[in-house]
């Protein structure tokens, strides 16, 4: 069975027998159980940042909530998944600003909001709504931050990007990593880095190997093993810390 099937407009991979639709804005749709993922928000990792004196702009928490928003009142989950890592650190929801956290909370009040545990937050936000898991099993899928290489996993953490020889120049985009039995989520944040799915922190995942579902600017891209290549340089096979 093919892991991807495409139309002209939309890609969708098949996992533990359900259907489930990658979208560009690098979240990922269970429709018939109406089930929203998102991974690796990383939220107020600008603020976290400018506390060191490394001032990035400070945007990019109202940046994510908008791509998140926009697809809930699109799709109009029943549940929400935030797969971990959701906010960069744990002091992220004491600055976050008024206006921001009454944005979350209208979409943890809109809701089933599930903030699954991260390495970064591994304590729920005290008093913007939802419920905390350390794993979510829902029928044949379970959700969790750190991917084990359980059958039937969607997890996130190590933020896959793929890199994709055409034209004459290589591109590197933000993906999703999947071998038909299990999935890591790309990295949602505005800030957040990424890993190539090459790099052999995923080999424990995928010891066969992945196919990379690259998140162009408006549809998501099926691309086999054989067309990724693995970023240059020294270190690029090691792992480094997420």
């Amino acid at each position: 069975m093919s892991l991807a099937q495409a139309s002209p407009k939309q890609t969708w991979l098949h996992l533990a027998g359900e259907m489930l639709t990658p979208l560009p804005e690098g979240a990922l749709w269970w429709a018939p159980a109406r089930v929203l993922v998102v991974s690796d928000l990383h939220l107020e990792k600008g603020s976290n940042y400018a506390a060191a004196g490394q001032m990035l702009p400070p945007y990019d928490t109202s940046a994510t909530l908008a791509r998140v928003e926009a697809l809930c009142a699109a799709l109009k989950p029943h549940t929400v998944i935030s797969l971990g890592d959701s906010f960069h650190d744990r002091r992220a929801e004491s600055r976050l600003p008024a206006p921001y956290a009454a944005r979350i909370r209208a979409l943890t009040g809109g809701h089933d909001w599930v903030w699954v545990e991260g390495n970064h937050d591994p304590d729920p936000p005290a008093d913007l709504g939802g419920r905390a898991a350390k794993v979510l099993r829902l029928g044949p899928l379970v959700f969790r931050h750190e991917p084990t290489g359980e059958a039937g996993e969607i997890s996130g953490h190590l933020h896959p990007v793929a890199k994709v020889a055409g034209r004459g120049r290589s591109v590197r985009r933000r993906c999703f990593a999947s071998d038909g039995a299990r999935l890591v989520m790309p990295a949602m944040g505005a800030f957040a880095g990424g890993l190539n799915v090459l790099n052999a922190a995923f080999r424990p995942v995928f010891p066969e190997g992945c196919m990379a579902f690259a998140i162009g600017e408006a549809r998501v891209y099926g691309v086999p093993q054989t067309h990724l290549l693995p970023d240059g340089g020294a270190g690029s096979g090691v792992h480094w810390k997420l």
